[in-house]
């Protein structure tokens, strides 16, 4: 083992940031975005990794994680993955310590593509180039004017070919907001998501009255908690309509149970809630194996290099909340072209640093 690749130094901070206007979807309604970014350095090189959700997993990270971590060898990053699963057994793999380990697995594979001077995709292996992306907001929060310009936007400027809505919050109203959506958008497809607003009848119902929209895409049409009911779903609704779930999954079990029970034509997967890079790996050999199609959930930035690598790739989301806070706050965040984002291969790991400046105003 080289001994300058030996861990040192794990630090983590939380910060929030303010929507641009309230937001909504089926299930909840917010005004901010937490994200927690994680550094690790080993070797005079720091690694950079981050999630979104609860703040007190900076703590998790400061403290049990990087504890395990001090003095491991940097280039081992599968083996610190499992001690850090270990570490966490006793307090519950899923939800916040999920997340925690998510981020610090991207700071370490950020910091073993720094350390041998190699972008990720590169390092780990490239099966195409390009990421395709979709727009995704249209929160039920938006009234119509704002909900079609947003989506326009994403097609306009950033030629993306299909773009996600919420919908659930009032479900009278969802009709007329997705014919308002389609009417925007052109021959571009139209994708809706419920966050698991309906139950499966219900679903099966929307499902049938977005059809003179061409709806392709139903994003937990049910919770995805009830697999039942989203392979309930996914048998009756429209043969035209996929039915996509998995940005709650936690760990390869979540993923393997939904692919077994048929509940989804398209797997998503985190990278900022499923285990960091080595997670969606791990999701990505699942998908193909069930000869499904993988979609990456949200966090642009910390997809485009293992986006560039799994096999079976749909596409990734380019959602509104986060492509802001990342293009605000990243030096290195990726800019849409014709509807695909593409890794800088100048950049060593996974391409991005914090503006630590610019993030400051937003520390919690």
């Amino acid at each position: 083992m080289v001994r300058d690749t030996l861990i040192g130094a794990v630090r983590a901070r939380a910060y929030t940031i303010p929507t641009d206007a309230p937001e909504a979807d089926g299930t909840i309604a917010w005004i901010s975005t937490t994200m927690v970014a994680v550094e690790v350095e080993a070797g005079g090189r720091i690694g950079f990794g981050y999630t979104y959700g609860a703040g007190s997993a900076a703590a998790l990270v400061a403290g049990t994680l990087a504890e395990v971590l001090h003095g491991r060898d940097a280039m081992d990053v599968p083996a610190a993955w499992r001690v850090m699963q270990g570490a966490v057994r006793n307090m519950g793999r899923s939800g916040i310590a999920a997340t925690a380990i998510s981020a610090v697995d991207l700071a370490l594979w950020d910091l073993k593509g720094h350390l041998l001077g190699l972008p990720l995709a590169v390092l780990l292996g490239r099966a195409r180039d390009a990421v395709p992306i979709y727009g995704s907001g249209g929160f039920t929060s938006y009234d119509d004017a704002t909900l079609q310009r947003q989506l326009a936007g994403w097609v306009e400027r950033d030629g993306c070919r299909s773009v996600k809505m919420k919908i659930g919050s009032e479900p009278e109203r969802d009709p007329a907001r997705v014919a308002a959506a389609k009417a925007a958008i052109g021959d571009a497809v139209l994708f809706v998501d419920a966050n698991g607003a309906f139950h499966p009848k219900q679903a099966i119902g929307m499902a049938e009255m977005f059809q003179d929209q061409q709806v392709t895409w139903f994003e937990e049409p049910v919770s995805s908690d009830d697999t039942a009911g989203l392979a309930f779903v996914r048998g009756r609704v429209p043969a035209r309509v996929e039915v996509a779930a998995g940005e709650y999954g936690y760990d390869a079990d979540d993923f393997r149970r939904w692919l077994e029970a048929g509940a989804v034509d398209v797997l998503q997967a985190d990278a900022t809630r499923c285990g960091g890079v080595t997670g969606f790996l791990r999701a990505g050999a699942l998908a193909d194996a069930h000869h499904r199609d993988l979609s990456g959930h949200c966090g642009p930035s910390a997809h485009l290099h293992v986006a560039c690598v799994v096999p079976r790739l749909r596409h990734l989301e380019w959602f509104h909340d986060h492509a802001r806070i990342e293009r605000m706050l990243f030096d290195g965040a990726p800019v849409p072209e014709d509807g695909t984002i593409r890794p800088d291969l100048s950049r060593p790991g996974i391409g991005i640093t914090l503006k630590h400046q610019d993030a400051e105003r937003f520390a919690v």
